[in-house]
């Protein structure tokens, strides 16, 4: 049976959070909004746009929500065209740990936020995107915590939920998992603090890349 292996892109493979913030100050700006705290948005990663926009601007109408998130979408396209974005690094041993996933026999996917164009720049940009057999995004699936995007992966792969395993850093990811009856493993690099990852449902948590190949493999 397939076993796959799916992560979360921003907080768990790379950090994009620094880009994500001026974005959405640039587009609550715009909204004549007060800028957002960066904190705030920084647990919001994960989610799709206009959800995330929701959680920072609750009380506001999802018409404002709608408007916001697309000009993020518009400010990071601009910061991206001009040169103002700033690298997006993959953390320390997630190239490794890939491979040795691999070598381990696990089919890999990434199940994220980002729309489908930001992903395979980022993917593409660090030359990982040959390791990943589905990609799934936000471009075409509800919003985390919502299982769509990894019963789309289990799919495609031929898998099943008992062989997946969801990698992330925030409890979206983690609720994620449990709804579609997959294993949850909490990274403590990311956006959420472990205690969240926990309530949320992580199986275990992983403080260091390089020990997720081991983890994976613990029952």
């Amino acid at each position: 049976m397939t076993r796959l292996a799916v992560f979360d892109c921003d907080g768990t493979l790379a950090d994009g959070q620094a880009n994500v913030c001026t974005a959405m100050a640039l587009a609550f700006a715009d909204a004549g909004l007060p800028t957002p705290d960066a904190r705030q948005v920084r647990r919001i990663v994960g989610l799709s746009l206009p959800q995330a926009v929701a959680q920072l601007v609750p009380y506001s109408t999802p018409d404002l929500h709608e408007a916001v998130a697309e000009g993020y979408k518009q400010h990071f396209r601009a910061m991206r065209v001009d040169g103002r974005l700033r690298e997006e690094p993959l953390f320390p041993g997630i190239g490794d740990a890939l491979v040795a996933l691999l070598d381990q026999g696990w089919r890999l996917g990434v199940a994220t936020g980002k729309s489908d164009r930001g992903l395979r720049l980022l993917l593409d940009h660090h030359r990982i995107a040959h390791h990943f057999v589905t990609l799934q995004t936000a471009d075409r699936h509800p919003s985390k915590p919502h299982p769509a995007m990894l019963h789309a992966a289990i799919a495609e792969v031929g898998g099943a939920p008992d062989k997946t395993v969801m990698i992330g850093d925030t409890g979206f990811d983690m609720a994620m998992a449990r709804t579609a009856g997959a294993r949850a493993i909490g990274v403590e690099w990311g956006y959420h603090p472990p205690h969240e990852l926990t309530a949320a449902g992580a199986d275990r948590l992983c403080a260091d890349a390089a020990l997720l190949p081991a983890l994976l493999e613990m029952p």
